[in-house]
């Protein structure tokens, strides 16, 4: 950063904080404590406005200069509602940029509702938008309609689309189109003139192009099939045909009536989509333009998780899996030439490979970035385009999280990872050259850096288990130069009333059967008398990319604060096939899902019961989702460990979800029968003795209802007494104030009725 810009900040009073020192122990974490009244904390009060976690920006970017930073921000009255907010890096101050009222508020689509639910993207107003690259405007798309928001004039202007539902708007990277999908076909607007030209013409029925199709946005993370190269000179997509894919009927029951929906759901083992790719050459005006076809190889069972332009506009890459996820190859094509495919990178493996998102291709040199797992922990290489690793930038047995930014310029590879200490997340530097990582961020917590795209400045946004979200900006060496919402909970923040019994957990360690380190944190119940015992909910998840023993602010942790209160001690631990600590800590569960996450289960109650203050008779476990499957899997297969369990929205059957998640980890079930069958819950329904509870969205199109009614039959069948709470039109999510305080207060009260 320029002495300039190092001036003006120091000119700023507001601006120049000290952060606290390095990364505490578990014991310092633990005994962090919030300084606010002791109000008892209510479950109407968790979901109510404005939200507890205070100011919490969502959306956070750097416009492409540098200049402002821009984010979404929820309405004191309604933490549902968003707003676009600005604050000018130059003099600190923030206003709102667009008023959501200003925008159309109508109904969603089905398509567009969907593609929320994937993204896990839930509230009104504006909920994306996108920068130009000039920094002088923003699209905003909005309930299928688009505006195009410029400074000059302060002013959202509706965009002339034409008829119908747009969506997955997405500007091209000079700013002067926008690209939409409309009716399963791709259009592009010319902002100069508002001119819409249609691209393609047969997506209709089970044809779709520029869409992902399921798997890709619920699996995959990939919510686009629409790619512009950097010179806008040409658009790659997709095109994918669902009619190999099975059509089921569901029935969406709502409270005023029962919706029949036809989805095609690729349920593990049956056929996915055919999936092609296609350059479409845009000519000057838009009127002719020429598809290509690009060929992906004789396979056609497979998957293409990742899409992305080189530099020249004149290369395309694409990641090519396998259906057994045991492969996963990096091609690249010359779209100006007929010529094959050019395969960079093989990635093998005897479980499956990991996707991310860590692709970056230089522009001064011939060669990229590329995030690997080949030596057991993910990490970043430098590749050149004949495939050879260049040198290796990160290694050690931890996980580099994610590439943040490469700056070629300075020669230095920005990334988050977990170098210090796998329940935290924090921001480093290496040379591109190689050489000594370099670490930016200081306190400890989970960090998430957005970076400027020109400019050496980065926003951080940071929380940990006793600071609700805050957001700051610092310059390339990680210093601080500025709140943009330091969110301190002082006696005006909605925190304040209850931070004096908020209660942090301790963290441990123990040991799996194969001496593998189990991370876990426990929270003692609020106030605590250690000549007491206590009952235990052991909250879980269990699954795959995923993590609880974390030092961070969450939302979910508002639950577990209600049932310190309430007199439970609330116990986590993340198991065997849980993310961020290597392939050899993942790849346990491969082909028997449901066997080494109880086990580990089963280790942490066996430590609970050790400490005098627990009721070991009385341990609970509850899970949402796989979390779901983990509570009923847990009390079906050791009910002398769990007295008793809620079980969410859980895949109880792995024949019942899809293809990507299912096989990934399971295999083929024509190839896995017996790991199918074991990894079942149905076959341990016999085992059940007493104290179930499960719930389930009766609208989820995720994991299917049908998931739940086939254990409430079998449990039927069996004569075993349980009891259920299903929500009508809720999708997997649970979403909804009203659901979830009802939610909430039934499982509140199951549980103390049955542990206490």
């Amino acid at each position: 950063m320029t002495n300039k810009w190092k001036a003006t900040w120091s000119a700023v009073s507001v601006m120049s904080l000290a952060l606290a020192g390095a990364l505490v122990s578990s014991q310092a974490i633990a005994a962090t404590k919030m300084t606010g009244n002791s109000t008892p904390l209510t479950i109407e009060r968790i979901h109510a406005s404005p939200a507890l976690a205070g100011a919490s920006p969502r959306g956070l970017k750097l416009s492409p200069d540098g200049s402002r930073v821009t984010y979404l921000a929820s309405r004191e009255d309604n933490q549902y509602l968003f707003d676009l907010w600005q604050m000018d890096i130059n003099t600190a101050k923030r206003s709102i940029l667009v008023n959501a009222d200003q925008l159309a508020a109508g109904e969603l689509s089905d398509e567009e509702k969907a593609r929320r639910e994937r993204q896990r993207i839930y509230g009104q107003g504006i909920m994306e938008y996108f920068w130009a690259d000039n920094s002088q405007a923003i699209l905003i798309p909005a309930a299928g309609q688009l505006y195009y928001f410029t400074l000059e004039n302060n002013k959202a202007t509706a965009l002339n689309t034409g008829e119908g539902f747009v969506t997955d708007a997405r500007l091209s990277p000079k700013g002067d189109f926008v690209s939409f999908v409309r009716e399963q076909n791709i259009y592009v607007l010319n902002l100069a003139n508002e001119a819409v030209t249609q691209l393609t013409f047969d997506g209709k029925g089970p044809i779709k192009n520029g869409m992902a199709e399921f798997v890709a946005q619920e699996e995959m993370g990939r919510m686009t099939g629409c790619w512009w190269s950097p010179d806008e000179s040409a658009i790659a997509f997709t095109r994918i045909d669902e009619s190999g894919v099975e059509l089921v009927t569901r029935n969406e029951i709502y409270a005023d009536g029962i919706k029949l929906t036809e989805q095609r759901y690729p349920y593990a083992g049956k056929a996915n989509v055919e999936i092609e790719l296609g350059v479409i050459q845009l000519s000057d005006d838009l009127s002719d333009n020429l598809v290509s076809w690009v060929d992906l190889g004789s396979e056609k069972d497979m998957y293409l998780p990742r899409v992305k332009w080189l530099p020249d506009s004149q290369h395309l890459s694409f990641q090519w899996q396998s259906r057994d996820q045991q492969a996963l190859d990096l091609r690249i094509v010359n779209v100006t030439k007929k010529a094959a495919a050019k395969t960079l990178v093989a990635e093998l493996s005897e479980a499956w490979v990991n996707l991310n998102d860590d692709l970056h291709f230089l522009k001064q040199q011939d060669s990229f970035i590329w995030a690997s797992e080949r030596d057991g922990f993910n990490h970043l290489y430098v590749v050149d385009l004949n495939g050879k690793v260049q040198r290796q930038l990160t290694q050690g047995d931890w996980v580099v999280d994610a590439l943040e930014l490469v700056d070629e310029k300075a020669g230095w590879v920005y990334f988050s990872g977990r170098k210090d200490s796998v329940v935290e997340r924090h921001l480093y530097r290496v040379p591109l050259a190689g050489g000594k990582i370099e670490k930016l961020s200081s306190r400890s917590g989970m960090h998430s850096a957005v970076f400027a795209d020109n400019k050496p400045v980065y926003l951080d946004y940071f929380s940990s288990l006793s600071q609700p979200p805050q957001v700051s900006l610092h310059d390339e060496t990680g210093e601080q130069l500025a709140w943009v919402e330091q969110n301190e909970v002082t006696k005006s923040h909605p925190l304040y009333d209850f931070a004096g019994l908020w209660e942090m957990p301790e963290f441990g360690e123990l040991k799996a059967e194969d001496g593998q380190a189990l991370q876990y944190r426990l929270f003692k119940p609020v106030p605590f008398d250690d000549s007491k015992k206590y009952p235990v909910v052991v909250r879980v998840y269990g699954g795959p990319h995923a993590q609880l023993v974390v030092n961070s602010w969450s939302e979910a942790d508002y639950f577990t604060q209600y049932l310190l209160q309430q007199g439970f001690a609330v116990f986590q631990l993340d198991n065997r096939g849980s993310a961020h600590r290597g392939t050899k800590f993942e790849y346990v569960i491969y082909q028997n899902m449901g066997d080494a996450e109880v086990e580990d289960q089963k280790v942490g109650v066996d430590y609970l019961r050790s400490l005098p203050f627990v009721d070991g008779d009385n341990i609970g476990i509850y899970g949402h989702s796989y979390g779901g499957y983990m509570a009923l899997m847990a009390q079906f297969k050791a009910p002398d460990y769990f007295k008793a369990a809620i079980s969410g929205a859980p895949v109880t059957d792995w024949r019942l979800y899809d293809t990507h998640y299912t096989e990934r980890y399971m295999g083929h079930p024509e190839k896995n029968k017996k790991g199918y069958d074991a990894a079942s819950v149905l076959p341990y329904v016999k085992n059940y003795q007493s104290g179930l509870m499960m719930y389930h969205g009766m609208a989820d199109d995720n994991v299917l209802f049908e998931n739940s009614t086939r254990v409430y039959k079998a449990l039927q069948d069996e004569g075993k007494l349980f009891q259920m709470m299903d929500y009508p039109g809720s999708k997997h999510s649970m979403r909804g104030e009203k659901v979830r305080n009802h939610l909430y207060k039934s499982l509140a009260a199951f549980l103390e009725n049955e542990l206490k």
